[in-house]
């Protein structure tokens, strides 16, 4: 049964799964079906389909993916914070970078949690929100190196990290295409 339109969409949805809160809703709650997934048949699968489904694609993702391919993932659109913070701890070792410890943690730190656009307010509680200052490049080098330096570095590490997170998306739809949950397979 062919679910997601294509792999980010189910990698995003199988590892929001992990904070989706089950508890019991309001009668107008119970009403409002998402729709974002869909059999081939046309049906609108329930919530709780839905559910099972991402759970699924979350379990056979976390075993198939090699740990550094889950793992960049996990920091680029994990919504659970520890989760993240793990993500974030196990790849910064595996950044291939002149830049010092300090300074290739705040950059993968800085590249899996960016600043939010927009004025500085009120945000959700669940989300992880760092100071501005954690932002600012010039704190990250403690021997103060050249600002150029600081920027080669922090887009280099950048790169390296998309390109791991290229890597996990091609083997995620591979995976993916095995269990034959892409609409694109459809096609």
């Amino acid at each position: 049964m062919t679910i997601y339109r294509d792999v980010l969409s189910a990698v995003v949805r199988c590892l929001a799964a992990e904070c989706i809160d089950n508890t019991a809703k309001q009668a107008w709650q119970k009403l409002y079906q998402v729709g974002d997934l869909t059999a081939t048949s046309g049906r609108v699968l329930s919530a709780r389909e839905m559910l099972d489904m991402d759970c699924l694609v979350h379990a056979r993702l976390h075993s198939q993916l090699p740990p550094r391919l889950w793992h960049v993932l996990m920091a680029k659109y994990s919504t659970h914070k520890a989760r993240k913070v793990d993500a974030i701890g196990f790849l910064v070792p595996l950044v291939d970078s002149p830049a010092p410890q300090l300074f290739r943690y705040k950059a993968v730190t800085t590249w899996a949690i960016p600043p939010l656009k927009g004025k500085e307010g009120k945000r959700s509680t669940d989300m992880i929100m760092l100071p501005a200052s954690f932002y600012d490049m010039s704190t990250w080098d403690p021997e103060a190196r050249p600002e150029r330096t600081r920027r080669r570095w922090r887009a280099d590490i950048c790169k390296s990290l998309e390109a791991m997170v290229n890597e996990a998306l091609v083997e995620a739809q591979e995976i993916l295409q095995a269990e034959g949950v892409l609409v694109e397979q459809a096609a």
